[in-house]
């Protein structure tokens, strides 16, 4: 079950990888960072706007991911099946900023996909496992 809290903490990391493309466009176009960081925005090269739109929406998805990750924690799942989709959603998640980046649109959508259905997994698994609790306890 320590695999839920890893996959959370890595997850986490990876929101700001996408950002280190960001910030090393913003040094390469040579601009004042700490007055107006957002400013320049359009002046980034493509590969660096899409790598900030990376970043915003793994954010969003982290929301997501944490609360269905500590929900199956907090309910005792232990499945293999709990397990790999922790797993995938930190890989698709990984992935899913490389294609943004890359901009290969068709590997992006399938890689939020199976992030969202990782996610689901574990909503649905914990969701199983409180209602197995429940009904034994009755």
């Amino acid at each position: 079950m320590i695999i839920f809290l890893y996959s959370i903490a890595a997850a986490a990391v990876l929101i700001y990888v996408p950002f280190l493309l960001v910030a090393y466009a913003r040094v390469r176009i040579g601009y004042e960072m700490f007055s107006t960081p957002r400013a320049l925005f359009d002046k980034l090269p493509p590969y660096a706007q899409r790598a900030t739109w990376a970043h915003q929406n793994t954010f969003e998805a982290f929301m997501v991911f944490a609360a269905a990750a500590l929900m199956a924690y907090v309910t005792g799942v232990n499945s293999f099946t709990a397990q790999v989709a922790a797993i995938a959603f930190v890989v698709a998640r990984l992935l899913y900023s490389i294609f943004y980046i890359l901009n290969i649109p068709l590997l992006r959508s399938l890689m939020f996909a199976i992030g969202i259905f990782s996610s689901g997994t574990l909503f649905f698994l914990s969701i199983i496992q409180t209602s197995s609790g429940l009904s034994n306890s009755f």
